[in-house]
């Protein structure tokens, strides 16, 4: 009899960077079913240019010169998608903490991630007990919320502001604890030279370059002389 060879699904999640207490980390139950990422470009004429970028354009007649000329603003990558919660295995697995919270565990750590972390009630009473000041312990201490990073694969790991969190409850146990939500999460990709950013950086720019393998079909595309 032939054993399972199905490839084991990886799962994406959400975790702080940097130690603090208590920990935020989420692994997705349910990796999203789309995930959409966007980049703004904006375009201006050479500030010596007297005009529009429309007439700067009329008025140059080499592409390079175009290129290398008009001021160019490249704001960081965006990423949305929708986080599914489901209750329901670990209730039929009669799963104590389940039972009795529900999703709210899984629910507050998402919430707590853009909440700054000096605002940490446990944090506080742990930092106390371990001599340190009346603030939450923390490697990244500061008015700001913690760091995240997002991981989505081998290829991404990416740290991420989070502008915007929706949590959708849909359905609730006796205690009016949620078994079922939606987490909608806008992000914004933190660009720079941290290790994080770089090493998927240099992933896609290895994907890239695998696209070279598709190179034959240039020959199928017409362009102009």
């Amino acid at each position: 009899m032939q054993g399972d060879f199905r490839p084991k699904i990886l799962r994406g999640a959400l975790l702080e960077f940097g130690l603090s207490l208590p920990p935020l980390i989420v692994v997705f139950q349910y990796n999203p079913e789309q995930l959409t990422r966007s980049r703004n470009l904006s375009f201006a004429a050479p500030s010596n240019h007297e005009g529009s970028l429309r007439t700067f354009h009329k008025d140059t007649e080499d592409l390079t010169d175009v290129q290398k000329c008009q001021e160019v603003t490249v704001e960081e990558e965006s990423i949305n998608f929708e986080i599914k919660l489901d209750a329901s295995e670990d209730l039929d697995k009669d799963d104590l903490i389940t039972r009795e919270f529900g999703l709210s565990p899984q629910l507050s750590t998402l919430e707590l991630m853009t909440v700054p972390k000096d605002e940490s009630l446990l944090g506080a009473a742990l930092g106390a007990l371990l001599g340190g000041e009346d603030k939450s312990f923390s490697f990244t201490k500061g008015g700001n919320p913690p760091m995240i990073l997002l991981i989505f694969g081998r290829k991404r790991v990416l740290p991420v502001n989070i502008n915007s969190m929706t949590v959708t409850e849909t359905h609730f146990n006796t205690t009016l604890n949620p078994i079922k939500a939606s987490v909608s999460l806008n992000m914004t990709v933190i660009e720079g030279k941290n290790l994080a950013f770089m090493y998927s950086k240099a992933m896609k720019e290895v994907m890239s370059v695998l696209n070279l393998a598709n190179i034959g079909d240039v020959a199928s595309v017409m362009i102009p002389s």
